[in-house]
């Protein structure tokens, strides 16, 4: 008899859980799915509802959790969509060749460039490209931050103008 009661109480209180749903979902299918699971999962576990309580309380409870983890999932196994079929990307192999020889006189061309850029402009660029922050290099410097970060945007337009 007890059972028949709160199968009764979960019906009766379909009609309010469509409201809530929707304010989660924003989406009128996927509201109807959200009710329907909160339902399921309610009858479910109807043995761990405490007799005398707020029964609406119980089932928005079970709805924003259902909605939490749905969303906790969706978000840590995103999929991206496409048209292609998968048998394209399984078999598309990237066979090109690296070509070291060019890299490492671009690498020559650039250490060249930086060296002969005026020891201001250097000296705060290179520390810059080696990690430092700009509130680093202006205390190690004893400049203003301000002039710090100048010289490095006028290291990086040296070095552009230079390398064309």
């Amino acid at each position: 008899m007890i059972e028949t009661k709160i199968d009764a109480l979960i019906e009766d209180n379909r009609n309010y859980l469509m409201p809530f749903s929707y304010s989660l979902t924003q989406d009128q299918e996927n509201a109807k799915d959200l009710v329907q699971e909160t339902i399921y999962r309610a009858i479910l576990n109807k043995d761990k509802y405490q007799s005398g309580t707020n029964i609406k309380a119980w089932l928005y409870t079970i709805m924003r959790n259902i909605f939490i983890n749905n969303y906790r999932r969706a978000k840590k196994f995103k999929t991206v969509s496409s048209d292609v079929p998968q048998d394209y990307y399984m078999a598309k192999t990237n066979r090109t060749a690296a070509n070291d020889g060019v890299m490492n006189t671009s690498i020559a061309e650039i250490k060249k460039a930086i060296d002969e850029m005026p020891e201001i402009f250097r000296i705060a660029f290179e520390m810059h490209y080696l990690g430092y922050k700009y509130h680093e290099i202006a205390e190690t410097l004893n400049e203003p931050l301000g002039t710090i970060k100048s010289r490095i945007h006028f290291a990086r337009k040296i070095l552009i103008e230079k390398l064309k």
